[in-house]
C-alpha cells in the first residue's frame, strides 16, 4: 500500500480534496442558467446528498478486497433512468487479479444477468489531489463511465431443481465446465440486473459473493481509505458532469423525442440485451404529451418519466411515473398510449402525471428484444382541447416521429 496516500489521509489532504471535490460539483448546477427552475434545483442539490451516500456506500463500506458483498444499490438513488422493476446488486473490486464465487438462489425472478466492468482508474489515486482538476480530471479517473467487459444472462446459467446456482468470476475460464462469468485484470466490480415484472408476486433471489482464496477480513488500512474518498468524491463529480453533458450537449438538443443510442447506453455499464432509448420532454402545465407505441415483442418493457438529473419522480413508489408491459392499458392494435400530463385529461390510455415538473429526462427500455425498437410517436396538444375533443384532436396535431437508432 503507499505511504504518500496513508499521509495524505492522516494528514487531511485527502478528506479536504474529497470536500472540495463535493463542493465545486454542487455549484454545476449554475451551468443551467434560468433553464432549471426552483424543483429542479431543489432536486439537484438532493440529487448531491445521494451521489456521496451512493459513493461512500460503494467506495468505503463495500469495497474491502478480501471481504466481497454483493450489495443493492442505495435507496432512492436513481441514477441514469434507474428501472424501479430493477434491482441493481454491486460487488465493488479494486482491480481484477482474484477470483470469486457467487453462489444464490433465482426464487421466482424469471431475469437476471451478470456483468463485469471497467473504469478510468489509475493505481495511485489516494495519492493525488483530484479537486482542481475539476472535470478534465475524469479523462483520467472516472468512477461513472463503466464500460462493460463481459456478462451472463440468467438464461445461460444451469440451476437445480430448487433455482440453486453458482458462477465463477475469473480470468481464465474454469475447466471443470462451471459457470462462468470472465473478467479482466483492471476489472472494478460485477453488477446484477435483477428484473421484475410483477415485484408483488416475485420472491425475491438471493446472492452472495466470495473470494475463492478464502481470505478472511481485516482492518482497513490509511491508504485504501485515501482511495475511497478518493473515488466517492470524484463519483459525484462525473455523474454530475454526466447528467450536465446528457443534458446540454445531448439530449436536450431533440425536445420531445426518443432516441436509441447503442454507444449512450453501453458507456454506463450497459449490457447488449436491450435496447434502450432516452429524450428529455418538455411541457407546459396546461399542455399534455400524448405517446404512441407498438412494442417490439420482448420479454418486458419500461417508459420512464424522469427529471433533468435522470431520476424517476418522486412518486414512483405509488407506483406513479412509469408504465411497463405488465400493467399497461393496450390499445386493440397492441398499440400502447402514454398521456404525459399535470392532470388526466380522461381519455383512457396510460396517464402519467408531471408531478410539478414541467421537464425532464425520458427513456423507452426493450429487454430481450426480438428485433429492432419500435417508431415512437408524439403529440404536444392543450389539455383543455385533449379534454373537450378527446382523441379527436389529434389527427389536427403534427406529430413528432421518433425511435430512430443512431447506432
Amino acid at each position: 500500500m503507499s505511504d504518500s496516500a496513508a499521509k495524505r489521509l492522516l494528514t487531511g489532504l485527502a478528506w479536504d480534496d474529497y470536500c472540495e471535490t463535493v463542493r465545486r460539483a454542487g455549484h454545476m448546477v449554475e451551468d443551467f442558467g434560468a433553464e432549471a427552475n426552483d424543483l429542479d434545483r431543489a432536486e439537484w442539490y438532493r440529487f448531491m446528498t445521494r451521489l456521496m451516500r451512493n459513493g461512500f456506500e460503494r467506495f468505503v463500506e463495500n469495497c474491502e478486497p478480501e471481504r466481497p458483498r454483493l450489495r443493492d444499490a442505495p435507496w432512492r438513488q436513481g441514477i441514469n433512468f434507474q428501472s424501479p422493476d430493477q434491482d441493481h446488486l454491486l460487488a465493488e473490486f479494486v482491480d481484477g487479479r482474484h477470483d470469486y464465487r457467487v453462489t444464490g438462489n433465482r426464487g421466482t425472478l424469471p431475469y437476471f444477468v451478470m456483468a463485469s466492468w471497467v473504469a478510468k482508474q489509475p493505481t495511485n489515486i489516494g495519492e493525488r489531489d483530484w479537486a482542481d482538476q475539476g472535470v478534465s480530471g475524469l479523462r483520467d479517473f472516472d468512477p461513472a463511465t463503466l464500460k462493460t467487459t463481459g456478462f451472463l444472462q440468467s438464461d445461460a446459467i444451469d440451476f437445480d431443481s430448487d433455482g440453486n446456482f453458482e458462477v465463477i468470476l475469473s480470468q481464465q475460464k474454469p475447466a471443470g465446465g462451471e459457470n462462468w462469468l470472465a473478467i479482466t485484470p483492471d476489472c472494478v466490480g460485477v453488477l446484477v440486473r435483477a428484473v421484475y415484472h410483477n415485484r408483488a408476486e416475485t420472491i425475491a433471489p438471493t446472492m452472495r459473493i466470495e473470494r475463492l482464496d478464502g481470505t478472511g477480513p481485516r482492518p482497513i488500512r490509511s491508504a485504501e481509505m485515501a482511495d475511497g474518498l478518493a473515488k466517492a468524491g470524484q463519483l459525484v463529480l462525473a455523474y454530475a458532469e454526466l447528467v450536465r453533458s446528457w443534458w446540454q450537449d445531448n439530449l436536450s438538443k431533440r425536445p420531445n423525442r426518443i432516441r436509441f443510442s447503442r454507444a449512450v447506453y453501453l458507456s454506463n455499464g450497459g449490457v447488449p440485451d436491450r435496447h434502450h432509448g432516452f429524450g428529455t420532454w418538455e411541457v407546459a402545465a396546461d399542455e399534455a404529451l400524448v405517446i404512441q407505441f407498438i412494442p417490439t415483442p420482448c420479454d418486458y418493457w419500461i417508459f420512464q418519466l424522469c427529471n433533468m438529473w435522470q431520476e424517476n419522480l418522486d412518486c414512483y413508489e405509488d407506483g406513479q411515473g412509469y408504465i411497463s408491459k405488465y400493467r399497461a392499458a393496450y390499445e386493440e392494435d397492441g398499440a400502447v398510449r402514454l398521456i404525459i400530463a399535470a392532470e388526466d385529461p380522461g381519455i383512457g390510455g396510460n396517464w402519467i402525471p408531471t408531478f410539478g415538473h414541467v421537464h425532464g429526462g425520458m427513456s423507452l427500455r426493450l429487454i430481450k428484444t426480438e428485433g429492432e425498437p419500435p417508431p415512437v410517436t408524439l403529440l404536444r396538444v392543450p389539455l383543455e382541447v385533449l379534454k373537450r375533443d378527446k382523441l379527436n384532436c389529434l389527427s389536427a396535431t403534427e406529430a413528432i416521429i421518433s425511435g430512430e437508432i443512431a447506432e
